[in-house]
């Protein structure tokens, strides 16, 4: 991925002003569904293809080639795996596939590795309906439902594959599934058991303070820090959420953030009250100072008889 690209993808959204690192959290989630393969598996984020800014999101290498990966996002992995990712709110577009494949391209001839040994996965909450029908009627590949949310794309010398990752099974796929923006309180409660069990070595930092700060926006925000004592913030604390994202260090950092962004608020809101009581002053300004006339004339009538 080249870094104009990069900027685009994880650009603020309109109206936001938090900055969510999507990409590193992607890399954690990743790790995390390939966790019973980490011994055999290299992760390089943020590859660097050539001395240009040509970038892919994670280059995945199996160290030993006899290993079979049976996780269903890895099945198709052989020995060189490229995967891109697009945070929420973004898509795979067509121009994006042949781009990837590109670097596919690149990658084998400059480390001088088989073609056949290479894969490519992209992963986007979304169905990616444009590019499939792309890939049947025009490049006359065959696209496949091969697990809930997996499509594998056939008729290639590499194997390729798209995976929706709203529609992966949360049994088979948690952390993949659950790195979007529309997280429910269930779902945080699954996740939260499950970094219960995480070793204290995991790296899971970025993960949390993704979705954290995806999610937790609007009126929950404003609720948690305007009302304490609320039935809704109890219930989070109380039900472990606090205390999931202190075992992982990003509680305070998390706080910090949206006691800014409230605090923001309400300067706003101050602001906007301050300008239109200005307002209102000027307005009463004028027309005492109208009434100040009006009175001047009307004594002047009085006392010339004019």
């Amino acid at each position: 991925m080249n870094s104009n690209k990069k900027s685009m993808s994880q650009k603020k959204p309109a109206g936001s002003s938090i900055y969510i690192p999507w990409h590193p959290a992607f890399i954690e989630a990743l790790q995390l569904e390939l966790e019973d393969y980490k011994d055999v598996l290299e992760f390089h984020p943020e590859l660097q293809l050539t001395t240009e800014p040509l970038r892919i999101d994670c280059v995945v290498i199996k160290k030993t080639k006899v290993v079979e990966i049976k996780k269903n996002i890895g099945v198709i992995f052989r020995t060189w795996n490229l995967l891109e990712y697009k945070s929420p709110g973004d898509y795979v577009s067509i121009s994006d596939f042949y781009k990837v494949y590109g670097y596919a391209c690149i990658y084998t001839s400059l480390n001088e590795i088989p073609i056949t040994d290479l894969t490519i996965t992209f992963v986007e909450s979304h169905y990616p309906r444009e590019l499939i029908r792309h890939l049947k009627n025009v490049r006359g590949y065959t696209v496949a439902k091969t697990s809930s949310g997996i499509y594998t794309v056939s008729g290639d010398v590499l194997p390729i594959q798209i995976i929706d990752s709203r529609k992966l099974s949360a049994d088979d796929s948690l952390w993949l599934r659950n790195l979007n923006n529309s997280l429910k309180y269930s779902e945080f409660e699954q996740i939260s058991a499950k970094v219960a069990q995480q070793s204290k070595s995991t790296r899971i930092s970025a993960y949390i303070y993704a979705i954290m700060h995806a999610n937790f926006k609007k009126e929950i925000v404003e609720e948690k820090m305007a009302k304490r004592g609320s039935s809704e913030y109890k219930k989070l604390v109380e039900e472990g959420f606090e205390r999931m994202f202190v075992a992982v260090g990003v509680w305070e950092k998390f706080m910090a953030t949206v006691e800014e962004k409230v605090d923001q608020k309400w300067t706003n809101v101050i602001a906007d009250r301050d300008a239109k009581l200005a307002d209102k002053d000027a307005e009463i300004a004028s027309a005492m100072a109208e009434n100040k006339r009006l009175r001047a004339e009307l004594e002047a009538i009085t006392t010339h008889g004019v």
